[in-house]
């Protein structure tokens, strides 16, 4: 948490629960016209200026989506907002308010929460959102978070995950896999770590893994690249869970089947050498590793050119009957793989 030994640590108690949040909120400003009031009322009051207001939550818990013995609490409270608002992107509406609710065990200081909230206010920044609202309570059980997003979209923008069409296009942006391979990377120097503290981790030239996995960034700026371009995608989503599972979200939401070809699926030379040192399948580690928080959409078949050469588009297959199924063609032949979804699953063992 607080590595500095000498470092201030105010018990929660002395602040009680009112004053704690007046301490955690007191650097945040309003940004949007949207948000009426901020947190001090009994509810924070949203106006949407005429526009659709789209909604989505989510809990990071302490030792099931993150490690404190290598996630620093700055970037855990920046990344607690980017996991959310990344789902708002994926509506592509544009994300405006969050409500944050965290529970905290007393082995935590209210500096922790601090560096956390420290964090969540880089996000806002970063995004131009406001924090509107949230709660605090004790824990027993570790460290947990809870986010709401708010975001705001005309009606005529909003995309969803019903809507691709067979011959659409399949796009993702970004590249795949790298912030499964960081995670494989501060695991295994956190192993080493306990079991030789006196071990110092090796680090050195994993610098992007470990940027994706730690301090990721959503994709809110391709709702402007796709209005740029002149397209509205006919279906879309983020992807949180692996590739593979983000697919066959969209093929049963869609009623459809995909064909991904496997020598199109984009990877950072970096991704592609750490999965080779690790004795890991790169593909793989893009298909299921999960946690990129790039967007996977479909486009329509005359949009090829506008997107073709487009530096953060890859065309990465193309949408078939649903009777057809979902599989992936293998480079270098036109052998079928049947794509399964081998990504997160919250209550897998």
């Amino acid at each position: 948490m607080l590595e500095d030994k000498n470092f201030s640590k105010t018990p929660i108690a002395s602040l009680g629960e009112f004053g704690l949040i007046d301490r955690l909120i007191e650097p945040f400003t309003i940004k949007n016209e949207s948000s009426e009031n901020s947190i001090g009322d009994d509810c924070a009051i949203i106006n949407p200026l005429g526009k659709k207001i789209v909604i989505s939550t989510d809990f990071l818990t302490e030792g099931v989506h993150f490690n404190l013995g290598y996630v620093p609490l700055k970037h855990l409270g920046y990344k607690s907002v980017v996991v959310n608002i990344s789902d708002i992107a994926a509506m592509n509406a544009t994300p405006t308010q969050i409500l944050v609710s965290i529970a905290v065990s007393n082995r935590f200081p209210v500096e922790a929460l601090e560096e956390i909230y420290a964090g969540i206010k880089l996000a806002c920044d970063r995004y131009s959102i406001d924090l509107v609202g949230g709660d605090t309570a004790s824990s027993n059980a570790g460290l947990v978070i809870n986010i709401t997003a708010i975001g705001l979209a005309n009606d005529e923008e909003i995309v969803k995950r019903a809507g691709a069409k067979v011959n659409d296009l399949v796009v993702v942006t970004g590249d795949l896999g790298a912030a499964y391979l960081g995670l494989q990377i501060l695991e295994r120097e956190h192993s080493v770590f306990l079991a030789n503290p006196n071990m110092q981790p090796e680090m050195e030239g994993y610098d992007y893994i470990l940027e994706r996995q730690l301090k990721p960034e959503a994709r809110t700026d391709v709702k402007k690249s796709l209005e740029d371009l002149g397209i509205t995608p006919t279906s879309m989503i983020d992807i949180s869970d692996g590739l593979a599972s983000e697919i066959l979200h969209v093929s049963k939401q869609s009623k459809v089947g995909f064909r991904i070809y496997e020598d199109r699926i984009p990877m950072d030379s970096l991704t592609v050498t750490t999965a080779e040192e690790l004795n890991l399948n790169p593909i793989v580690c893009a298909m299921n590793g999960g946690e990129d928080y790039e967007l996977l959409m479909t486009v329509s078949p005359n949009d090829f050119e506008k997107i073709k050469n487009h530096p953060d588009f890859t065309i990465i297959g193309h949408v078939v009957d649903e009777q057809q199924g979902n599989f992936l063609v293998l480079k270098g032949s036109q052998e079928l793989s049947q794509i399964t979804a081998q990504g997160w699953n919250v209550f897998g063992d």
